[in-house]
């Protein structure tokens, strides 16, 4: 199938590109971005010109930040094209139910992806807490901003999530692993003094079996990224490290997964590919949701300014 990646930064050129090139199942067929360009693949500045100009291109992959993302997933929709998003899926629940409701009026695959549930141990974790009985669950994710996403002012803007961009990658791992839904109930954001949006959120969760679940986001982490999950169960102890690359049961190495973090996009790729063939959508918006209930519930601190 053709492709087009509309938003060509980072995630597009680091993830996107090489999962596509690499999956005989797909060709990357033209570009659409203000100012970013693949070479050797068509490009267009404006997503209203390539839908009028590609009606041979049946699918889309929205690479953009989530604030501007529903305009195009709207346009794309309505033109009959398949649209896959990035994580978050939008900048709002609001905007993100809309555009499932459009998918399914308009015949149309809407994949909401979270490429932190492909990592190569998130389903042999979820496998076997399946039939567990929860005592605790602390997520801790510590990572470096400057590392991971330097120069990009829109994530401390209102919609940019700040810290929330990669804490919901541990919310949506934590929302496929956990036996039971989980609801948030208490936040603590801590906003620097000169940006919009937090640097850190601890959360607190209630969960149906009682168990405390709580997570501690940071992007001020130097040194080690701290990607982690631990829960301990009156089975046994389950630590998933690595963002979801490794899995260790009662301390123990598990094996049996795909290669540790490289396989995440070809595998969304491949997901993509199954459910245009069954005419199907996956909108699950759950990890957005706590998201959303962090910035209702939190409790502001203001912290020093951060500056790169």
């Amino acid at each position: 199938m053709k492709v087009a990646l509309v938003g060509i930064g980072k995630i597009a050129r680091d993830q996107h590109a090489p999962a596509i090139a690499a999956d005989p199942n797909w060709e990357l067929a033209a570009t659409v971005s203000r100012s970013g360009r693949l070479p050797d693949v068509e490009a267009y500045t404006d997503i209203g010109a390539f839908l009028a100009a590609r009606p041979d291109v049946p699918v889309v992959s929205l690479c953009l930040p989530p604030v501007p993302r529903f305009a195009a997933a709207e346009a794309a929709l309505s033109a009959g094209r398949h649209v896959m998003l990035e994580k978050p899926p939008g900048a709002t629940l609001s905007e993100c139910r809309k555009l499932a409701d459009l998918a399914q009026a308009s015949g149309v695959t809407l994949f909401a992806t979270w490429h932190s549930r492909a990592a190569a141990m998130v389903e042999p974790a979820r496998a076997w807490l399946a039939d567990k009985a929860l005592r605790s669950v602390v997520v801790t994710w510590k990572e470096d901003v400057r590392r991971w996403h330097p120069g990009q002012d829109w994530i401390w803007e209102p919609g940019g999530l700040g810290v929330f961009d990669p804490g919901i990658n541990a919310l949506s791992i934590l929302t496929r692993i956990l036996p039971g839904k989980a609801h948030l109930t208490e936040a603590t954001l801590e906003v620097p003094e000169n940006k919009q949006a937090p640097i850190a959120a601890q959360l607190r969760f209630h969960h149906p079996s009682n168990a405390p679940v709580t997570a501690d986001f940071d992007w001020r982490q130097e040194g080690d990224q701290i990607w982690r999950i631990d829960v301990e169960t009156e089975q046994g102890t389950l630590c998933l490290d690595g963002g979801g690359a490794s899995l260790l049961i009662d301390g123990e190495p598990q094996t049996g997964g795909r290669d540790a973090l490289d396989d995440e996009y070809p595998t969304l790729y491949a997901q993509m590919t199954q459910l245009i063939a069954s005419r199907s959508s996956d909108t699950d918006f759950e990890p957005f949701r706590h998201v959303a209930d962090a910035f209702l519930l939190g409790r502001r601190q203001p912290v020093a300014p951060f500056f790169e």
